[in-house]
């Protein structure tokens, strides 16, 4: 059942892929409307995430399934089962039982990777942390789930900035944390145990917190137990909740099960066409779906080897553990890639060592073209992948393959995933679906959806709406367009549209177009109020060497339509993003419009 040469197999079925049902008369074909669906084959794996596990480590046992260059550790396949088994136990001493909630607020490590199966495995849902919530984001989140146990670094570290000791944090949690006992928490009544990780790279201070359990203690104390029994874990059981990143709106708590993201995970690597040979350098970070699906899903169900280069995203880490491991993937957002490549520019990162790259992931946001090619150039990423998708559907639904048309792989996200259905349709009526190359809202349905937001019916009922069939579709608020074979454009967030006169603009056309420029080494653009327009483009530009901001809009003008030039340009340093890596538009809006209050950008 494992992937001895099916990968290779599928190379021949996905030249086929998203071409499916002309949804019309259901023969294969060019689409005549913006409704298809992806392949059939191969058939969904209905296992857990555990038993597939177990499976792995029959075929490939002894094969290296987790590096984490920062703790210079190794995980084989079978040490990954028979550890995370021990802490599975561990767990289960301290009191976790099937279905309860167990948050996990870490950086990419062994600990993390551990943690991840041995949550599975008991039939507890894991839940991810982003590491630099503050005590309010961590308590709100965990009382959101009325969550059990909690796993969570002595510190938080983050991109570029000094680690973060999590001493206050875990007293205001917890305030009779550093006495003897089980201390209750006054903030998150459902909190019954804290299990901590002293990541703090020799610098300690966990002995202080006397009621919490440590992670060494608690993997002994399961040491040497027989793995576990699955009786009445169902492939459709909750596994994971995943809160949304919240670049446009406060986050949301997204179910996904065993069958959705061990399928999506299947799906992404086959795409990949990865093997037991593949070694996947993985910076984005494991709490989010980027690293937990497209990363270690992606791996585990190919028995391929997955990299942590470091516990949050450190450019210089990620091309040293490329270089030192022999990658064959590489995986970033538009940022990170950016970071990497300015690195390799200034020749602080010597351009060597990466002739075993060939594939890899960009996600996350819209990659411009001209990101595409340095890539291709640089990094020897020939085989880049981009992948479409959203948390809420577990989250990869479309994606490009390694031999696609280039034109393909800069211009669009590639065709449907097997098992998975999208539409477009109209923004006044869901009911419309629309011609093929009319931009619309995508909407997506199959086996990845989510079972909901959790304990959020309204906001559930919001975006997931049945047909008249009866059919579940997520409606993703992203613009999109669908060609003829099925390829899928994403043109924008429909929040994101900028309306300037009655005109829509398009952001990203306005953002690929800075970015050819070659002083210009990251955009974002963004649409500020405006009493004659209604809105105007403002552009945030990082650039290098002496710019202006009318060779910024003389670019604009001669590459593009008139209304297309930006009203205002505001340099920056640095972008407001996410933890994975995403700019947060909205922030930029803000603080655009305090700057055009100041006279600034024109």
């Amino acid at each position: 059942m494992l992937l001895r040469s099916f990968a290779r197999a599928v190379a021949l079925g996905r030249r086929h892929h998203g071409v499916g049902a002309g949804v019309a008369g259901g023969s294969r074909g060019l689409l005549t409307e913006s409704h298809c669906k992806g392949p059939t084959e191969p058939p969904l794996l209905e296992l857990t995430t555990g038993a597939h596990l177990a499976e792995t480590v029959r075929e490939h046992g002894d094969s290296l399934a987790v590096i984490s260059s920062h703790q210079n550790s190794r995980l084989t396949y079978s040490s990954l089962h028979t550890q995370s088994t021990s802490l599975a136990h561990g767990l289960k001493n301290l009191g976790v039982q099937r279905g309860d909630r167990v948050a996990v607020s870490l950086g990419n490590s062994i600990e993390f990777a551990l943690a991840t199966y041995a949550i599975f495995k008991l039939g507890a849902v894991l839940v991810p942390l982003n590491p630099s919530f503050n005590t309010a984001q961590v308590a709100s989140a965990l009382n959101h789930l009325s969550t059990t146990h909690l796993l969570i670094g002595l510190e938080t570290n983050l991109p570029w900035k000094l680690p973060r000791s999590n001493s206050e944090l875990l007293r205001e949690l917890v305030p009779g944390c550093e006495s003897v006992g089980a201390a209750a928490s006054e903030l998150v009544s459902s909190l019954r145990r804290v299990v901590v990780v002293d990541n703090t790279k020799t610098r300690g201070g966990g002995d202080r917190f006397k009621s919490f359990s440590k992670f060494p203690d608690v993997l002994e104390d399961g040491k040497g137990k027989a793995h576990l029994a699955e009786e009445g874990m169902g492939v459709d059981d909750i596994v994971n909740i995943q809160f949304t990143s919240g670049t446009t709106s406060m986050p949301k708590a997204a179910c996904l099960t065993h069958r959705s993201i061990l399928n999506n995970g299947k799906s992404i690597g086959d795409r990949m066409l990865l093997t037991n040979k593949d070694v996947i350098c993985c910076p984005p970070p494991l709490f989010h779906c980027f690293g937990s699906v497209l990363g270690y899903m992606a791996s585990a169900t190919h028995a391929s080897c997955i990299v942590f280069p470091a516990e949050c995203f450190d450019a210089k880490a990620t091309l040293h553990a490329v270089q030192q491991e022999k990658c064959t993937a590489l995986y970033g957002v538009p940022t990170m890639f950016t970071a990497e490549l300015e690195l390799l520019a200034s020749g602080e990162v010597e351009q060597k060592g990466f002739e075993h790259l060939r594939t890899g992931i960009a996600a996350g946001s819209s990659i411009p073209k001209e990101l595409m090619k340095k890539l291709h150039r640089k990094l020897n990423l020939t085989e880049l992948t981009i992948c479409y998708g959203m948390t809420e559907t577990s989250p990869v639904s479309a994606m490009t393959t390694t031999d696609d048309p280039l034109e393909k792989r800069v211009d669009s996200v590639g065709r449907l995933l097997p098992h998975v259905e999208a539409k477009v349709v109209s923004t006044t009526d869901r009911t419309k679906i629309l011609p093929i190359g009319k931009r619309g809202e995508l909407a997506v349905s199959g086996y990845l959806l989510q079972k909901g937001y959790w304990n959020d019916p309204i906001r559930t009922a919001e975006v997931m709406t049945k047909d008249e069939n009866g059919n579940l579709w997520m409606h993703t608020g992203d613009e999109a367009e669908m060609d003829e074979s099925g390829y899928i454009k994403i043109t924008g967030r429909l929040g994101d549209l900028i309306i300037r006169g009655g005109e829509n603009i398009h952001p990203l056309e306005i953002e690929n177009c800075l970015l050819a420029h070659p002083k210009i080494v990251e955009s974002s653009v963004v649409g500020l109020k405006d009493e004659r327009y209604g809105e105007v483009v403002a552009a945030f530009v990082r650039k290098e060497g002496g710019l202006t901001t009318n060779e910024v809009r003389g670019w604009v003008r001669e590459k593009l339509s008139h209304h297309l030039v930006p009203k205002y340009v505001f340099w920056v340093d640095v972008y407001p993003k996410t933890a994975s890596g995403k700019i947060q538009k909205f922030l930029l809006q803000e603080m655009g419009a305090e700057l055009v209050v100041k006279g600034e950008g024109l």
